[in-house]
């Protein structure tokens, strides 16, 4: 067999992992999931052990090597994440006035098997959160701009290869097994088999959303950028596998920045400070699924869909809170509860109903917010006109 064959790549990895892992989940025992269970757990602590690495491992040395125009490019791409998300959510809202009033939505949603307590725990906690790693790449990276110091910038890009050898070595080859064990779970819960008959038809809506928002999306950046989009995106199924097992965009950036690496219009330098960036700040995927989603929770319990102005304000602040929450699984739902509350009124029933329907696609809102960010980076390339090989010269008006 040839190394660079099918059967030895990511994508093959990834599917066999998946299909394992539902296979596993059916036939195990109570105590056999138990296990299981821990080795996910362990594996997904150890995975978020090293994202906050990650996150200072790329996007500062990346914010230096952009030197002055590192500002700007911040700022334009943080921009372009609210936009996104704020675009995604309208859309959303639009679909779901014309199409949930029509749709017959039952609100019996089945139960299903829980798994039991284990015994075994080991947690493994991040040196720091996702946000504090943030945060502190963007000042650190400033800094060393500011101060012009040559040491810490050695030391920054030295950071980078070392990460860069965990991402290889870790968690690449780690990743189809944390996916094997999180499919094995689901599958031995039976939540989206019990559920299923209740809310496929709204989980097929805001798929085929996704698909639009992402072809939208890669449109515009083909446009700004002048380059044909699918030199991008033709790269990404991997990560948008993984995505789709993990359900995490945090857990799913090494193989984003694999991805990535492989589009030859994507600037290197933007290319490592957007994909890092974009994983925690961009979650357009998630906020398109959430609006559809209280809205469908909303005629469940009630029988009428919010108002729109309360709509309106909801996705404005949920903007501002998708770039804010975690890249972990339902992060995006969890951030936002409050505004869920507050601007929606939603009781207990309502936020554990829509907990429970959000769980069921969360994998496939990742995928989108993965998939996407992609886009956003060419955009940031197209806007700046750094294009790799000819100068990398960003204008700076």
């Amino acid at each position: 067999m040839k190394k660079n064959s099918f059967f030895n790549t990511l994508v093959f990895k990834l599917l066999l992992g998946i299909i394992i892992g539902i296979f596993v989940g059916r036939i195990s025992s109570e105590s056999l999931i138990i296990v299981i269970d821990s080795v996910k757990r362990v594996i997904g602590d150890l995975i978020g052990y090293i994202v906050p690495l990650i996150i200072l491992g790329f996007i500062t040395p990346a914010i230096v090597s952009l030197k002055e125009s590192a500002g700007k490019i911040l700022t334009v791409t943080l921009a372009i994440c609210y936009i996104s998300s704020v675009g995604a959510a309208t859309m959303s809202f639009l679909a779901g006035k014309a199409i949930i009033p029509k749709l017959n939505i039952a609100s019996n949603v089945g139960a299903g098997n829980v798994i039991p307590e284990s015994i075994f725990k080991l947690s493994i906690d991040p040196i720091m959160p996702v946000m504090t790693a943030l945060v502190t790449s963007v000042l650190f990276g400033i800094a060393v701009i500011v101060t012009k110091s040559e040491t810490w910038e050695n030391l920054l890009m030295e950071l980078n290869r070392i990460v860069l050898s965990i991402v290889n070595n870790v968690v690449i080859k780690i990743l189809p097994i944390y996916i094997a064990t999180t499919f094995a779970v689901l599958s031995y819960e039976g939540a989206i088999i019990s559920e299923l008959p209740v809310f496929l038809k709204i989980i097929l809506i805001v798929i085929v959303g996704h698909f639009i928002w992402m072809t939208l999306m890669y449109s515009i950046a083909g446009a700004i950028s002048k380059t044909n989009p699918k030199e991008v995106f033709g790269h990404y199924v991997p990560a948008y596998l993984t995505a789709v097992g993990t359900m995490s965009s945090a857990a799913t950036l090494p193989v984003a920045l694999k991805c990535a690496r492989q589009a030859k219009t994507l600037d290197p330098k933007i290319r490592d400070f957007a994909i890092p960036l974009c994983s925690n700040t961009h979650l357009c995927g998630s906020v398109l699924t959430e609006v559809f989603f209280v809205m469908t929770v909303s005629q469940i319990l009630t029988g009428k869909l919010p108002e729109t102005a309360n709509m309106i304000i909801f996705i404005l602040l949920l903007g501002i809170f998708a770039i804010a929450a975690p890249g972990v699984p339902g992060g995006t739902v969890v951030a936002s509860l409050g505004l869920i509350t507050s601007i929606l009124g939603f009781n207990d029933t309502g936020t554990a109903l829509m907990l429970s329907i959000f769980a069921l696609q969360d994998s496939f809102g990742t995928a989108c917010n993965v998939t996407t960010d992609g886009a956003i980076a060419l955009m940031v390339t197209g806007i700046f006109k750094r294009v790799p090989g000819r100068g990398n010269n960003p204008e700076t008006n």
